[in-house]
Parts: structure tokens; sequence; C-alpha cells
């Protein structure tokens, strides 16, 4: 709490980023119904105004995560990082094939794929018919990602949380920085933080997300309710 304090302390130093689902919007069995609540909209909408950067990452496309976090002030950066990467729309249409021929209902992204598994009701079944497209995917040259009861088919291309928030870090010439997600992708996030002056990582804990996440975080809070309630004190 004392890194919160200090980051506090001299907001136009520091960058705020986050993940969207699961860590500012609550997950829902639907990902078409994801919202941010309204406080913490107002909290967002707060922050803005005191600090060099607020953003959030996200596996959607920005586009999308600007929807459902519904505070335009922020900056957005979707699909991973990819959406920062020139080289990931060589891929687009490849990716865009093997979603609309694999024997699964597909979220299409510019420049990925997402297989969602939230709703099966055979959650291990799910899972094995999707370890099969994720082999298929391999055997193609593309990139797989497991997150939060979904796989993600991606480019071969060196993108990440991690290389989204080293961009927005450099691009502002920040040196002090909090990062807030709640699963696996994540993890590379924190990583970005590595080195700088002051770093917070805050993890966003479920019962689905990953054991390394509470091991690498600095603040733990349960919930996104518990998260928008942290902000308060930034």
């Amino acid at each position: 709490m004392d890194a919160l304090a200090a980051l506090a302390a001299n907001p136009s130093a520091a960058a705020l980023c986050f993940d969207v689902d699961g860590t500012l919007a609550p997950i829902v069995p639907d990902p078409a119904d994801a919202r941010v609540p309204d406080p913490t909209r107002a909290e967002l909408r707060r922050l803005a105004g005191r600090y060099a950067l607020v953003a959030c990452i996200s596996g959607r496309t920005s586009e999308l995560a600007r929807a459902i976090v519904g505070v335009p002030e922020l900056t957005y950066v979707g699909e991973h990082g990819l959406e920062l990467e020139p080289a990931a729309g060589e891929w687009s249409e490849r990716i865009r094939v093997f979603g609309a021929t694999a024997a699964w209902p597909v979220e299409e992204k510019p420049f990925s794929a997402a297989f969602h598994y939230r709703t099966a009701a055979d959650p291990a079944a799910a899972r094995q018919r999707l370890q099969e497209i994720e082999a298929e995917a391999r055997n193609q040259g593309l990139r797989t990602r497991w997150g939060r009861l979904v796989l993600e088919v991606l480019p071969p291309v060196e993108a990440s949380k991690r290389t989204a928030v080293s961009h927005l870090l450099e691009q502002y010439g920040l040196r002090r920085a909090l990062y807030a997600g709640d699963d696996t992708t994540d993890l590379d996030a924190f990583s970005a933080l590595d080195g700088l002056e002051l770093a917070v990582r805050v993890a966003v804990a479920s019962a689905e997300a990953p054991t390394e996440l509470r091991e690498r975080a600095d603040v733990v809070v349960e919930s996104p309710d518990a998260l928008a309630r942290l902000l308060t004190e930034l």
C-alpha cells in the first residue's frame, strides 16, 4: 500500500493500465454482455484527469474495449497488443479462414480468433475438442494462447500485453506504473513493469485465475468491485 500511496502522490509521472474483462468488467456468461459498472467508470474518468496515462489493454479490439469501458478519455490497445504491430495484418485473412472452417463458434477479430467455451455443457469435453483445434492451428504456423475458458488463435508475431504496456510507457516517457489484471495474459503485462522506478502489479483473483498471478502481484483484490474500491485511493 506504500507503493500505491507513492504512485498517487505524483500522478503526473505515472501510468495506470488495466485489463478489461474480469478486471474492470465482471465476467459474464456471454462476452457480448460485458460492461464496466457506472461507479468504476466514474473513477476511471476521474483518474484520467489526474494521471499522465490511463490505458486499457484488452484481448478485445480497442473499439469494443472502448465501448465496454465507456470512458473515451482513456487510451485503448486491443488484441493483446497486436493492433500495434503492422506485421499482424499480413496474417488476418489466414486467421479469418481458419476460424470460419473450425468446427466451433468463433469470435472473429481483425488479427486473431477466439474460441470460447464458458457456456459449454461439458467443459472438459469442450477443452479436449479445442485442443484439437489448437493443434491444427499450430500445424498451420499460427500461435495459440489459452485464457479464462477461451482458446485464442494468433499470428506468429511478437506481440503481447508486455509489448503493449512497454510501448505505451516508452511513448509517454514514464517510469512509474500500475497494472491490474486477472488472467494468464496479464502476467506478460506484469513483466513489462520490471525495472521501473516504481511498479505496482495488481491481481484480480478468482478460482479461474492462474496461481502465478497471485504470486507475482504486489496487491491482490478478490473481484472487479474490490478493484473499483482500490481505485478510490489513487
